[in-house]
């Protein structure tokens, strides 16, 4: 029986899930795993060594460079034949960046997640300082905490999320990327929500909650202010 293939550990999902030339003109798609990516962010953007890349990742060198390589080969041949690359799946654990105060929940509990400020559903998804969750079992809610996210950007934001356990999110305008982590996430999203937190919650557990086809940030703050929180911004991968 072959040995079970030991998970890569990621710092966080990635702000830009696709990339094509000639505005999505491209010949064929690509698809890059979240751990190839992370082996291009770690060597390629960070430079760090591909032995410091295996201690970040948690996994053997030789392994890196197998992962690595077949990164660079997709990279070349999404620059040379013109392809799309999209970012999906691979065998993965996120960094571990969930705050201790949040208890982990049973199988039996759903875990709702709001963007959140003074009550109010949180606008902008990418710059969200707090999120409230909401335990809910048999229909009902059991407990509620309000939690901040340390200043983390879109991708952490997810792996944020994810790694707290949330099954849905409801919040105001969300990226497009933002979008694409949530699915990768497995999270249920309830996107271009306003008005108080709590009511969104109830409206959900009525099945009243409208889930918005197009829930973009209409004032474009994820797109001017996604940069300056980028996971390279925030302290995973670095020294």
């Amino acid at each position: 029986m072959s040995r079970p293939q030991k998970s890569r550990r990621i710092c966080c999902y990635p702000d830009y899930w696709s990339f094509a030339p000639d505005r999505d003109k491209a010949n064929d798609t690509v698809t890059m795993s979240l751990d190839e990516f992370e082996t291009i962010r770690q060597i390629d953007y960070f430079s760090k060594t591909q032995e410091e890349c295996a201690r970040e990742m948690n996994v053997a060198r030789t392994t890196i460079t197998a992962i690595y390589d077949a990164a660079r080969k997709k990279l070349a041949q999404a620059l040379v034949e013109g392809r799309r690359i999209v970012i999906s799946g691979g065998n993965y654990t996120l960094d571990n960046t969930i705050s201790e105060e949040i208890a982990r929940k049973g199988s039996t509990i759903m875990r709702i997640a709001v963007t959140y400020e003074n009550g109010q559903i949180f606008q902008h998804f990418g710059r969200t300082e707090q999120f409230k969750l909401y335990d809910v079992a048999d229909g009902k809610i059991i407990n509620e905490q309000v939690v901040g996210t340390n200043g983390a950007g879109h991708g952490a934001l997810a792996g944020f999320l994810k790694n707290a356990q949330a099954d849905v999110l409801i919040c105001g305008g969300i990226g497009g990327g933002a979008q694409m982590a949530m699915q990768e996430a497995g999270i249920t999203l309830y996107g271009g929500n306003t008005g108080g937190a709590d009511e969104a919650v109830m409206a959900y557990l009525a099945r009243a909650l409208v889930q918005n086809a197009n829930p973009t940030c209409d004032h474009h703050h994820e797109h001017e202010h996604g940069e300056g929180h980028a996971c390279g911004d925030h302290g995973c991968g670095k020294h």
